[in-house]
């Protein structure tokens, strides 16, 4: 049974939430400030964390980059619950590193869908080997990413994505295939959410990220190297 912390300051929103994630077979641990969420992320390791923005004590921004901090809860996917409809602020949030990010009100099953899509992203595949492409190795038992056999921090949202685009070396994989198969969902509107993460992976690989191309009006695709 996968854990579930969900740290809401609305004791009406975090109960609503809780419900529906228990009747979908989910255990529940909740938090109604920033500084309890911490504590009990570090503790419990859940298996994800719904982290609302607005919080007492410490916000959610703050909260995320302390778990990100920590080794026990730095791989721990999350999703970010907001108020804030902007763009610029679902932005913010996902180049800090979020798995996905939600805006109230939002409908229980969508919930349901984005939970049940990340816990199956993170899982690692049964009978999974190294896989290596150039200077990238990825280690799909225990999602590991190496860098010319340096240890690079990837969460499993980067690590899959790069992961299918190197599987499929010099053929560009079209947007609502990767937003699919990486999220679980193909709406157009999540196109930025594929965006910005492409943004911090290339950045994480530095001068290698020149190896992930943009090819217009498809997606994405990683080049033929000297794999």
């Amino acid at each position: 049974m996968h854990r579930i912390l969900i740290v809401e300051d609305e004791q009406d929103i975090a109960d609503l939430i809780g419900y529906n994630l228990q009747r979908a077979g989910f255990e529940v641990i909740k938090a109604h400030d920033g500084l309890v969420g911490t504590e009990l992320a570090l503790r419990e390791r859940p298996d994800l964390i719904l982290l609302d923005l607005m919080l007492p004590g410490r916000d959610g921004y703050a909260v995320f980059r302390e778990l990100r901090r920590d080794p026990r809860t730095v791989n721990t996917p999350v999703i970010m619950l907001t108020a804030r409809a902007q763009t610029e602020d679902r932005i913010q949030g996902l180049e800090a590193g979020a798995d996905d990010y939600l805006t109230k009100p939002f409908s229980p099953k969508e919930l349901m869908l984005r939970v049940q899509a990340i816990l199956k992203r993170a899982e690692a595949p049964p009978g999974a080997v190294d896989f290596t492409y150039g200077p990238f190795r990825f280690d799909k038992n225990s999602l590991k990413f190496y860098l010319n056999n340096e240890p690079t921090e990837l969460t499993s949202t980067e690590f899959k994505l790069l992961l299918f685009l190197c599987e499929r070396p010099g053929k560009a994989q079209d947007r609502n295939d990767l937003l699919r198969t990486v999220w679980g969902y193909s709406d157009a509107t999540h196109s930025r959410t594929l965006d910005t993460h492409m943004k911090r992976l290339r950045q994480k690989l530095g001068t290698y990220g020149t190896l992930v191309e943009t090819v217009r009006g498809v997606g994405y695709c990683v080049s033929q190297a000297d794999a």
